[in-house]
């Protein structure tokens, strides 16, 4: 049963009904037909053909209708909302090249610090070396 209900954490899981979907969008059940009919939006089929939205899907809903409340046709507002996405794909891949740099940075601070360390250890063994290698030489 739980792994039933950790399906409704995945925003892409098809879990709301078209009348749920409407009714929170605050939208006619036309709407979402007429993006599906567009290709703007592709719902889940049940079985008995009926509608399914995943949150994504909800999201990308509302956000298609603000775009044509402010007098976007249907393609410019399917090439915003699609510009959008890549433009936050490509900031959450610059964040992550920022963290991993941030990341190999801190590693290398560490690295450096170390082979210092490691440096000045084995100097001060050369010099003990050095000095019980001329007490061996002195002669007695």
């Amino acid at each position: 049963m739980t792994d039933n209900l950790r399906r409704l954490d995945d925003e892409d899981y098809p879990a709301i009904s078209m009348g749920q979907a409407a009714e929170l969008l605050a939208v006619q059940p036309a709407f979402l037909r007429s993006l599906d009919t567009a290709g703007a939006l592709h719902p889940h089929r049940t079985d008995g053909g009926h509608r399914r939205y995943s949150r994504r899907q909800l999201r990308t809903a509302a956000r298609l209708r603000e775009l044509l409340d402010t007098g976007h046709p249907l393609i410019s507002a399917q090439t915003i909302l699609d510009l959008e996405d890549r433009l936050d794909d490509t900031t959450a891949a610059r964040q992550r090249a920022d963290d991993a740099r941030d990341h190999a940075t801190t590693e290398l601070d560490t690295t450096r610090a170390t082979l210092h360390t490691r440096t000045e250890e084995l100097a001060a063994a050369h010099h003990q070396i050095d000095a019980l290698n001329s007490r061996i030489r002195e002669p007695r």
